[in-house]
């Protein structure tokens, strides 16, 4: 972390002189910290409360054993499910929220995901907004976040005013290779939009090295588009602007009129801290904002702010995910296997109307990080093996909005999280498809056709799918509309009924995509910090 950061977190965690901001933001990651950035320059008293810490700087931040196999940085509350199930979430309380551990694949929306889309599995419902409003926030947050991308290639991709501010990463030959036999094939392949400081034209001075411990690791050299690195840190210089670590925010309430947040109630390191603001921004990600706002109750709000119209915690979102490797008898050399991208199918194929979703890459799998979902006695170098003749595929398909998938609380404020899988069968014809193409690979000039080995799940003992605990995209718990009787929030995302609550997480969202929601969220925070900006005017 900068000086400058490590000064002001102790000093706001020994001496807190002032109880009351112009703006309140609850959380720092892809929302939170976003919006802190845009405010900053204002000159209005901005605090931001963040339960953790920053993410230590050690040399484990790139250990696969430490990462992915003991998580080191998850956080160790428990959840449950909705049959009273613990549930160990994979997520993590950091400055800089979940974008300290994503794999920066910075997407749009489709322009057609702001409209109704029919699915196999049902509607998929049109957002209050278009796609040419957020437009420009997209564009400022593929500037701020440092986006390497090359506009025209992704035949789904929706316009844009301008090009990417950096070029695209390259891909390496086993994934150029990839590329060109899906081209061959009359698909078209295109360089996935990424957020890493990486200058390839001069690598001595690059930020990022391009290593193998990117996606879902700490950044260590501090090369990765975080939002503390991109937005926290930046604000952060700004004298106007204190951050608060270690704050866990328990409860908001109200004045009489209920109409207003006047307190925020928040255990800091062990003391409780009382403070205030004339505007509050609960950005603590999908499930946590849903369930603070629930614990949150009071005499007019009953149900929890924001919660009129009983839309707050349900229509829970984190979509259809699957990690599968391509094994091959040819080792896959490949150190940074993210560049690559196939959206040919994201909204159907010959044969099949309805949308099937996302092809690309999750970071070059290794023995240790496979160990998470093989039996104790495999042996190690089984697992090595496998991890050195694979392509790791990371499949996403847009699952649906459906009130029973939603975030409660127990008696105990904790958090239940209650799930049913929906839209399918989409997903199942997206694996079929990615298997018909493995097939047709180029010939090995080593083993011919018969190089290929076949498609294999990441959990290849237990199953396909990313299990519940697995919330990276979590989205939808307190929903934006115009009507007030079927959302929490309008469409500068200020809670209906109240007049100084916003929510800045994907929260918002009215439905999924089939697309990492990270620059969506970012986006969206600089589009409600301009609302709030001319608001406070």
């Amino acid at each position: 972390m900068s000086l400058r950061a490590l000064t002001i977190s102790n000093f706001t965690e020994k001496s807190m002189t002032t109880s009351h901001y112009d703006v309140i933001i609850l959380g720092s990651g892809a929302g939170g910290g976003t919006l802190a950035h845009k405010l900053a320059p204002t000159g209005k008293k901005i605090l931001i409360l963040e339960r953790g810490g920053y993410v230590p700087r050690e040399k484990d931040n790139w250990n696969p054993r430490a990462v992915n196999l003991d998580g080191k940085y998850q956080t160790k509350e428990k959840w449950h499910d909705k049959d009273g199930n613990e549930l160990h979430p994979h997520t993590n309380y950091y400055v800089g929220g979940n974008t300290k551990f994503f794999g920066a694949a910075l997407f749009r929306l489709r322009k057609e995901d702001f409209g109704e889309i029919r699915h196999h599995g049902g509607i998929s419902p049109a957002w209050p907004i278009s796609y040419d409003d957020m437009e420009p926030y997209y564009t400022e947050a593929e500037r701020l976040y440092q986006v390497h991308g090359n506009r025209g290639e992704d035949p789904t991709e929706p316009p844009a005013r301008s090009c990417y501010p950096h070029p695209a990463v390259s891909h390496e030959p086993r994934i150029q290779q990839l590329s060109d036999d899906f081209a061959s094939l009359g698909l078209q392949p295109f360089h996935t939009p990424l957020g890493v400081m990486l200058d390839e034209k001069n690598s001595h001075i690059s930020k990022c090295i391009r290593c193998g411990t990117c996606d879902g690791f700490p950044c260590l050299v501090s090369a990765k588009s975080d939002a503390q690195v991109c937005a926290v840190d930046p604000a952060l210089q700004h004298s106007n602007v204190t951050l608060m670590t270690g704050a866990y925010v328990e409860r908001l309430k109200t004045d009489a009129s209920g109409r207003t947040v006047n307190r925020i109630i928040a255990n800091h390191n062990g003391v409780r801290e009382e403070l205030s603001a004339d505007f509050v921004v609960a950005s603590c990600g999908a499930i946590n904002s849903a369930a603070l706002l629930l614990r949150s109750a009071n005499d007019k709000h009953p149900r929890g702010l924001a919660n009129s119209s009983d839309t707050v915690g349900r229509h829970y979102m984190g979509h259809v995910n699957s990690v599968l490797m391509a094994l091959s008898k040819c080792p896959n050399p490949t150190i940074f296997q993210k560049s690559l991208s196939l959206n040919d199918f994201y909204f159907g194929a010959a044969g099949w109307a309805y949308p099937m979703g996302h092809i690309s890459f999750v970071g070059k799998l290794d023995g240790e990080t496979l160990k998470s979902g093989a039996p104790a006695l495999t042996p190690n170098w089984t697992l090595d093996l496998m991890a050195k003749h694979s392509l790791d595929f990371w499949l996403t398909s847009e699952d649906l909005p459906d009130p029973n998938n939603r975030v409660t609380v127990d008696a105990e404020g904790g958090i239940v999280l209650s799930y049913k899988p929906n839209n399918e069968e989409g997903h199942k014809r997206l694996i079929a498809k990615l298997k018909e193409l493995i097939q047709q690979q180029t010939k090995c000039k080593v083993h011919g056709h018969e190089c290929h080995e076949g498609l294999f799940s990441r959990n290849l003992f237990v199953g396909q799918r990313i299990p519940l605990a697995g919330v990276a995209h979590q989205v939808g718990t307190v929903r934006f509309g115009n009507d007030a009787k079927s959302s929490a929030l309008d469409e500068n995302c200020k809670a209906h009924d109240l007049d100084n609550l916003y929510v800045v997480d994907g929260s918002f969202f009215v439905s999924s995509g089939a697309v990492n929601p990270a620059l969506t969220i970012m986006a969206n925070a600089l589009r409600v910090g301009q609302h709030l900006i001319e608001r406070m005017k």
